[in-house]
């Protein structure tokens, strides 16, 4: 019997697994369900309020963007209810914000695929990469608190490879179901939009960016998926990762963070793993650091620094590739029973 086919069989049938699968079926029920009943389509009289609202909101911009320009030029007379003036005008030109008013964020209980997408689709990223991580972990962690391993390999002797066989297996199903789940969730949000709410924006930008946060979450699903696998394997047992992640959580992310602050360490978030997971997933995190900047010179930009997409996945393979790699180091050599 082929040693692979024997391993999906295994997963398939293991009630931990199927617990999860029918949690994301309930997940994704309920956010439906939800986003059915606090949303309409839209009447053409909304349409036409909305857009006229949108249209106010743009000039509302402009208007302030041409009197920032005749301030500069001495054609109005500062106040002290002036208001905001910034030293450059260009931060109120319309022309160059990131995004200008919509008539959709005028609509009210309306979906608007467009605008809900990026949220819907991180919900969906976090709910694999805990099923990942979890199903990883108690895939290997069941089998070696068991006795499953030592049946297994009486079967099929040779360590490396029974050991590769199923994480391999376990990476590539649960790769096919999150993008078999990611593809069904998504298309029935898109349908939504299509026939219960609004599309929204739907231009080449806004799938290029969906698409990229996809791609670099479905990497970090993966990455959870062997990361729970390898802990659980050093440890030989499920709780083992668990408790690896329970006790990082509490004693780095938390204490740690508060030492490092009572210390005042410069840029302690390039510490934290939590900051490069963010990273990776938005593709940039922005930090500040007061001690860029030197006492009372008043307005600096000196301590601000970044973690963009390169680094943080780098960290994030460094660290999974020392975990897999310490795992069949300690699997090869030691006692199974």
């Amino acid at each position: 019997m082929n040693l692979v086919r024997a391993e999906v069989e295994r997963l398939a049938a293991r009630r931990f697994v199927q617990l999860m699968v029918l949690l994301l079926a309930v997940a994704f029920t309920v956010t439906t369900a939800t986003t059915l009943l606090g949303s309409h389509r839209p009447t053409p009289a909304e349409l036409s309020a909305a857009q006229a609202q949108a249209a106010q909101a743009v000039a509302a911009m402009e208007a302030e963007h041409t009197r920032c320009l005749r301030i500069k030029a001495g054609e109005i007379p500062i106040t002290e209810d002036a208001g905001y003036v910034p030293a450059d005008c260009g931060e109120l030109d319309p022309a160059r914000m990131e995004r200008l008013p919509l008539a959709t964020d005028y609509l009210s209980s309306v979906f608007v695929f467009a605008q809900e997408a990026r949220g819907l689709l991180y919900f969906l990223i976090a709910f694999l990469v805990l099923f990942g991580f979890l199903v990883g972990a108690s895939y290997i962690g069941a089998d070696l608190n068991s006795g499953g391993v030592v049946n297994l390999l009486l079967w099929r002797p040779g360590r490396l490879t029974v050991l590769g066989t199923k994480l391999g297996t376990l990476v590539g199903v649960v790769a096919a179901l999150s993008v078999l789940a990611s593809a069904l969730y998504l298309g029935t949000f898109w349908t939504i939009g299509q026939t219960a709410g609004v599309p929204g924006t739907l231009d080449g930008e806004f799938w290029r960016g969906l698409g990229a946060i996809y791609g670099r979450g479905l990497v970090l699903v993966l990455l959870a998926t062997v990361l729970g696998f390898g802990i659980a394997t050093l440890g030989r047992h499920t709780s083992a990762a668990l408790g690896a992640v329970a006790a990082y959580a509490v004693v780095w992310e938390v204490g740690c963070r508060l030492v490092l602050q009572i210390l005042d360490v410069a840029r302690p978030d390039l510490l934290m793993l939590s900051n490069y997971l963010g990273a990776w997933l938005s593709g940039r995190l922005e930090f500040w650091d007061n001690r860029g900047c030197a006492p009372g010179s008043g307005v600096c930009d000196g301590g601000t620094y970044v973690i963009t997409w390169g680094p943080a996945l780098l960290v994030l393979l460094a660290l999974t590739g020392a975990v897999t790699g310490a795992a069949f180091a300690a699997f090869r050599r030691r006692d199974l029973v």
